[in-house]
């Protein structure tokens, strides 16, 4: 792992044991890119790699020179406006009303470790030798604005973290309009752009075309990430699979408004970028301040989209996520959200704990409906005192009794967000909603958006927020947001700064989580937003593990826990059992099945035990020891895609022991099929020369299993009894240990 810098050619040079990145300073003072992708040895230049030549109708910088243009260059951070007429990666309004920015190399420095970006998500390390920054400044003179851009190389980790701070340094306020994290050009366009899309309850589908002329992208105008498209993209070779061939993965570490495009010029080049959407956005940034964008993450690997989910599961699991819980095993927990909804009183959710308990469930969660005036989603939401009518002895009593009368953890749901009209909160401050002065304002599950760009509203939540928190022995918290953000105007703020309030709410939501977990740091939060509409990069950061969706379907769930994981580790996933018919898709899948997808992510049910016949609990019981004999293996060790569950009836996964000594296999069968031909599973990721033995029978050697496949015909026709379930939704779980 080093930086180099070679002054002769004005070369920078990232590199560790398996990736390169390299930029240079342009003749004009501009930065440069030259290349990113398998590790290159180190020379005193590679210029040659940033071609010149003369081009019709370009626009060129010096009078005379018809080879230098800058809309013929790759480049690191691209403007608009002076002979490059692609999108830039800054844009800047100054008070004459110029856009025009010449951000030239003014210094650099290289330095072990990584910066804290304050107030924002990151990426981190924990001792100097992990990784490598380099830190270049660039001047505007005429503004006087300085870009110091940040790029990190890991030794462990194939990726590149980039951000930028923008420094006024003139004597003139100015306006930020557009603020790219990362801006990657390559030399071509012969890829796949992958994306992650759908919608409430179908969340992160993989999404693929072939890159075309023009800009592709996805983003969010929601006020955060959502559901609908994920602040994540993959460009990869045609030829590339899962398996094999060269991926690049784009994340961006930030749960507000985005944008990732790829804009392909009709000479075949690609500029992709990430960062804040510049719909509805501008910051004003007056004489000696400072604002700094988020950390956009890109990551390389020649091994396929598996290579490369591995190296952002290592990252995230390992230097992004942190604190207490990040290497601990999650606990099994239950939520009384599907089996009560608002139904409950305390000895009703006594009983519901007290089965989980004796089937070895560790931590009872207590979901919406326990506060204030909430007797359906109509009223209470902020009013975050226990309604002693069904707790009597408030929040207080309830978690003493699921500890000493139950064995259990606690845990409890709160949405800190919102608020409903029918609220003491909104009563006593009408004001704190977003809300655009004399026009109406849409609300969403009968709730407003709190006003969190504001800091007496974060502080009011925060205390309300932590005095339950103090009262009571919580140890879990599950963090819900069911609403996007409308008629997004701050009455706190001057007309001049109402560009800002999308991203000011978002440093506000990371504001209170950071005053939570830093007070509270053995309390386990879970992120949840409708389910997956908040399942992004910079939640993680914050909390663990986030819920992965409101659809609790088994079979739908192979899909969503499927694309989920082209990014995101096993770990970060809540996964939970639920009761059929299940409450989405009124459809009914074995019990077995259900667990058997819940298995690969944060374990947990969302049903009453009491309510299952003996056999159904005895079979319950089976899998929470199952879980906890494995889990460790499941959230730490490398995971692969098998078969895709939108490519044919069956889908397949596992998960692999660092050391290769065993792994797990799930293979599902979604439709039975009549006459169906025989099926082999090949396998990854196992040691060839070992031999391993699968669910304590049979035995074959790694290179088997890996060439040669397991055969998994009889075994998932005969793996669901057909007096639970039929032959539909069968599913198999392969546990492989090493002889």
């Amino acid at each position: 792992m080093a930086v180099y810098f070679h002054g002769e050619s004005s070369n920078f040079h990232l590199s560790n044991d398996r990736i390169s990145y390299i930029l240079t300073v342009l003749r004009n003072g501009h930065l440069g890119h030259l290349y990113f992708g398998k590790k290159l040895p180190d020379r005193e230049s590679y210029n040659y790699l940033q071609e010149e030549a003369l081009r019709p109708m370009s626009s060129n910088p010096y009078e005379g020179d018809r080879k230098f243009s800058l809309e013929h260059c790759l480049q690191e951070f691209p403007v608009y406006g002076s002979s490059d007429y692609r999108e830039p990666a800054v844009e800047i309004r100054l008070q004459n009303g110029s856009r025009i920015a010449d951000p030239r190399f003014y210094s650099h420095r290289v330095y072990t470790g990584k910066p804290i970006l304050e107030g924002l998500p990151a990426t981190y390390t924990e001792s100097s030798d992990e990784a490598e920054t380099l830190e270049i400044t660039l001047l505007d003179s005429v503004s006087g604005i300085h870009f110091i851009l940040s790029f990190t190389i890991f030794r462990d980790y194939d990726v590149i973290a980039r951000s930028c701070k923008i420094c006024n340094g003139g004597n003139e306020p100015v306006y930020i309009e557009r603020i790219m994290s990362f801006t990657l050009d390559m030399n071509d366009s012969d890829y796949d752009w992958i994306q992650f899309s759908g919608a409430w309850a179908r969340e992160r589908f993989p999404e693929k075309h072939r890159l075309h002329k023009g800009i592709q992208s996805i983003s969010s105008t929601r006020g955060h990430s959502g559901h609908m498209h994920n602040p994540f993209i993959i460009l990869k070779r045609p030829s590339a699979d899962e398996h094999q061939g060269d991926t690049f993965g784009f994340s961006f570490i930030y749960s507000g408004n985005f944008i990732i495009q790829a804009e392909v010029d009709t000479y075949g080049t690609t500029r992709t970028q990430m960062g804040i959407n510049p719909f509805q956005f501008s910051w004003l940034l007056k004489p000696g301040e400072t604002f700094t964008s988020p950390e956009g993450i890109a990551a390389y690997s020649p091994a396929g989209m598996n290579g490369l989910s591995g190296i952002f599961h290592r990252l995230y699991r390992k230097r992004l996520a942190r604190g207490f819980w990040r290497d601990r095993e999650r606990p099994i927990l239950i939520n009384n959200w599907e089996a009560t909804y608002f139904d409950f009183n305390e000895d009703k959710l006594i009983q519901i704990a007290e089965k989980a308990h004796s089937a070895g469930i560790e931590l009872f969660v207590l979901d919406d409906g326990w506060f204030g005036s909430r007797r359906d989603d109509t009223q209470g939401l902020g009013d975050w005192v226990a309604d002693r009518g069904i707790l009597p002895d408030g929040i207080a009593g309830l978690s003493r009794r699921i500890e000493e009368e139950c064995g259990m953890k606690f845990g409890l749901w709160f949405e800190p967000e919102m608020v409903n009209k029918k609220s003491d909160l909104y009563r006593n401050h009408p004001d704190w909603i977003l809300q655009t002065p004399s026009r109406k304002s849409c609300h969403g599950r009968h709730q407003f958006v709190l006003d969190f760009s504001r800091k007496d509203v974060v502080d009011y939540i925060y205390n309300s927020m932590a005095a339950v928190i103090k009262d009571s022995r919580i140890s879990y918290i599950k963090w819900d947001m069911n609403r996007s953000i409308t008629e997004c105007y701050s009455t706190a703020y001057p007309p001049e700064q109402q560009g800002e309030i999308f991203h000011r709410y978002i440093l506000g939501v990371y504001d209170l989580y950071n005053r939570l977990t830093t007070e509270f740091p053995h309390i386990l939060f879970e992120s949840c937003a409708s389910g997956g509409g908040r399942f992004d990069p910079g939640i993680l950061f914050y909390a663990p593990q986030a819920w992965t969706s409101d659809d609790t379907d088994a079979v739908e769930r192979l899909k969503i826990q499927y694309g989920t994981s082209f990014c995101y580790p096993l770990s970060s996933m809540g996964a939970h059992v639920s009761i059929t018919p299940n409450h989405q898709l009124n459809r009914n899948t074995p019990l077995s099945t259900r667990g058997n997808t819940a298995l690969f992510g944060v374990f947990g049910y969302e049903l009453d035990l009491n309510r299952l016949t003996d056999t159904e609990f005895r079979e319950v019981k089976s899998q929470i020891e199952f879980v906890k004999k494995h889990r460790k293996l499941i959230h730490s060790g490398t995971f692969y895609r098998l078969l895709s569950p939108f490519k044919g009836n069956e889908a397949a996964w596992m998960v692999v022991s660092e050391d290769k000594t065993k792994a797990i296999v799930g293979c599902y069968k979604i439709l039975n099929e009549v006459n169906e031909g025989f099926k082999r599973l090949k396998l990854q990721g196992l040691d060839e020369s070992r031999l391993y033995k699968i669910n304590g029978k049979e035995t074959f050697s790694g290179a088997e299993l890996m060439a040669a496949g397991l055969v998994i015909t009889d075994l998932l026709r005969d793996s669901v009894e057909q007096e639970e379930a039929g032959a539909d939704f069968q599913s198999e779980i392969y546990v492989l240990n090493a002889q």
